[in-house]
């Protein structure tokens, strides 16, 4: 019997990761049906594993006997005392620099890699490393069942390079395949990615 789950996100960008690592596992790995009418719950953790738990605990209430895959990540600069961490998604907002509320398109993306660029304005290259880190925790019917983590070391480019990925890719640069993470294909990333990597984890003690 082939294993299913449901992912807790709504980011085509972590679904587009999470399709592939599914695929290469030969699992079914599906967004979380209508999870666009569930109000998000607040994640208010410190921590990545704390804001996963939470997620996968929440949202594994409304599909009953399903398995819920939810997930927390985020880059963390050593230059910057681990920041964005937590708030990487939110990095920009939490500055007050965020789209007007009649913006044709999410520049959130943009704002964020912006923000990074200027808090990093004076590093010097070899005190530029970073690492993406991910949680991910599996749960049923309110209940966390496992939890795995997964990390890709980097460093922190001073401009963009690349059109793929999403997120802080185009600044991530990785150094033994002197490209950053918007320059790799999706199945290079699914090898080394941070989501990669924590889903393999958990794979493992699901048994898969």
């Amino acid at each position: 019997m082939v294993l299913r789950l449901f992912a807790a996100t709504s980011s085509q960008g972590k679904l587009r990761d999470f399709h592939t690592a599914a695929a290469a596992h030969k699992i079914t790995l599906d967004p979380l049906p209508g999870l666009r009418d569930i109000p998000a719950p607040e994640e208010d953790g410190s921590t990545f594993e704390q804001n996963a738990r939470l997620k996968a605990v929440y949202y594994s209430r409304f599909a009953s006997g399903e398995l819920i895959l939810a997930d927390d990540s985020g880059l963390e600069v050593d230059a910057l005392d681990g920041a964005p961490g937590v708030r990487s998604a939110r990095y920009a907002a939490d500055a007050g620099v965020m789209d007007s509320p009649d913006a044709p398109v999410d520049n959130t993306d943009v704002w964020n890699n912006m923000v990074l660029l200027q808090r990093m304005v004076g590093i010097p290259d070899d005190r530029r490393m970073a690492r993406y880190r991910c949680v991910l925790a599996a749960a049923r019917d309110g209940t966390v069942l496992h939890t795995s983590e997964g990390y890709v070391e980097g460093v922190i480019l001073q401009a963009p390079r690349g059109t793929g990925g999403f997120g802080y890719d185009p600044l991530f640069y990785l150094p033994e395949l002197d490209c950053t993470m918007a320059e790799i294909s999706l199945q290079q990333k699914l090898a080394l990615s941070h989501r990669g990597r924590a889903l393999d984890a958990l794979l493992q003690k699901l048994h898969v």
